[in-house]
């Protein structure tokens, strides 16, 4: 079976003293200037800001040390190469987003939590309480003139932290965001230059003139029933956090036909996940269910995008199918449909995806009965290191308001087995049957 992870930190006495924010600006002085976002950056899908965090450990080597005072003097001084950071979005004609580069900087707040790495249980894992360890922006959903990235950095009583932030999807990815962190964490062990130094070149995402749309796109799709990502009709959501390891991606495979070869891990938990849900929801069997992902298309290009590019480059191809075709057919079926989305993947689809974008008036993606999975294991939330070592977790921190998304995690559980983490959120009464279909699967 699966590992479903206790819930361990609701009884959990949390309190958090925040100090007022601080701005943190570059260390040295930089461009002002006006940049233009992409293409693929400024879609309506990506107009928010995501949430990331990590704890850490008290490390006797960092004695005397401050991590809130370590971390401010790193962001700053990573802030030089990464300045567009310390800027605001405005909006300009037709909708497209500008990075003004104004140097005032990102809010930085400083915290002490009354409780140790201990308390939030054996082991750490969401959900988590992030009112208190996350600092909200504004309190809106509005990202044009708002900070492009805001700190929180918690002390714990044992010596350890977490370190918590908010960055706007607008101007990075996943992969950007935690390039900068690296960075941050590099500043704090004493680099005066980033390992990996950011590229700008949005100028390379841009529409064509005239644009071209030259695939269906099915995730812009758009439905009237839907207009965000609260719309599925969900109410009493339950959280859970479930591991893999081999044992139990063994006995996924056991379902797969000896035909299939083609396929990734990522490809197995997704398809066998869509599947068990798609059986709990009780959908209609000609109801239409969409699987959708996210491709890193850095490598889509001719030639590849720079290493140290830090906006968005991903594509988010859905799958899309009759609830009968996914629950009556054998894994198999899904994984193919999976292989063919993916191999759609190349730079005129992306290329396409822009042209779309600046034709449809920048949709936002289907979210109608769409299950979101996002593979976040090799971004590198678990590597960032600020002096005191790895993070003993790490990852996004966007969990139990969004019913119809799973993060795949890098996970190494009290015995060090490395395993994937998959954060589920469902209605209690289809969770049930949810772990079921899935305690099915995995009985061989």
């Amino acid at each position: 079976m699966a590992l479903i992870m206790e819930q361990g930190i609701t009884p959990l006495a949390l309190k958090v003293t925040r100090a007022m924010p601080d701005i943190v600006c570059p260390a040295k002085p930089t461009p002002r200037e006006q940049k233009l976002l992409s293409d693929l950056d400024d879609q309506e899908g990506l107009r928010f800001h995501m949430p990331a965090i990590m704890f850490y450990k008290a490390n006797p080597l960092m004695d005397g040390k401050d991590p809130v005072k370590v971390i401010k003097d790193a962001l700053a001084k990573a802030l030089v190469f990464y300045y567009p950071f310390a800027g605001r979005l405005v909006e300009g004609t037709n909708r497209k987003l500008v990075v003004d580069c104004t140097g005032e900087g990102v809010p930085f707040i400083e915290a002490e939590a009354n409780v140790s790495l201990d308390d939030f249980g054996p082991e750490i894992h969401p959900p988590f309480p992030l009112e208190d360890l996350l600092y909200d922006i504004s309190g809106t959903h509005d990202i044009i003139g708002t900070p492009l990235l805001v700190f929180q950095v918690t002390r714990l009583k044992c010596g350890g932290f977490i370190v918590a932030l908010r960055a706007s999807h607008a101007i990075t990815d996943g992969t950007g965001i935690m390039q900068l962190m690296n960075a941050v964490g590099e500043m704090g062990r004493g680099f005066t230059t980033p390992s990996i130094l950011p590229v700008w070149e949005r100028d390379r995402l841009t529409a064509r003139n005239p644009p071209r749309v030259t695939f269906d796109h099915h995730e812009y799709d758009q439905h009237d029933t839907t207009k965000n990502h609260h719309a599925n009709g969900y109410t009493g959501l339950v959280q859970q956090s479930i591991l893999f390891g081999a044992t139990q991606l063994a006995a996924l495979r056991t379902h797969v036909p000896p035909h299939i070869k083609k396929y990734s891990t990522f490809d197995l938990l997704s398809a066998s996940l869509w599947q068990c849900r798609i059986r709990a929801l009780g959908l209609k069997p000609d109801d239409e269910v969409r699987l959708m992902f996210s491709v890193n298309a850095r490598n889509k290009f001719d030639p590849p995008l720079g290493k140290g590019y830090y906006g968005n480059a991903c594509a988010f191809p859905v799958v899309c199918a009759k609830v009968n075709d996914i629950c009556d057919n054998q894994i198999g079926y899904v994984l193919e449909l999976i292989r063919k989305t993916k191999e759609e993947i190349n730079e005129e689809y992306m290329r396409s995806t822009m042209d779309l974008m600046v034709t449809k008036d920048r949709p936002h993606y289907c979210v109608y009965r769409t299950y979101d999975v996002s593979d976040l294991r090799h971004l590198g939330f678990t590597e960032v290191d600020f002096g005191w070592g790895k993070p003993v977790f790490g990852g996004p921190a966007s969990y139990g308001s969004i019913p119809n998304a799973s993060f795949f995690i890098s996970y190494k559980n009290r015995e060090g087995e490395s395993m994937i983490m998959v954060t589920i959120s469902l209605p209690h009464k289809v969770m049930k049957v949810f772990l079921k279909e899935l305690q099915g699967m995995l009985q061989v």
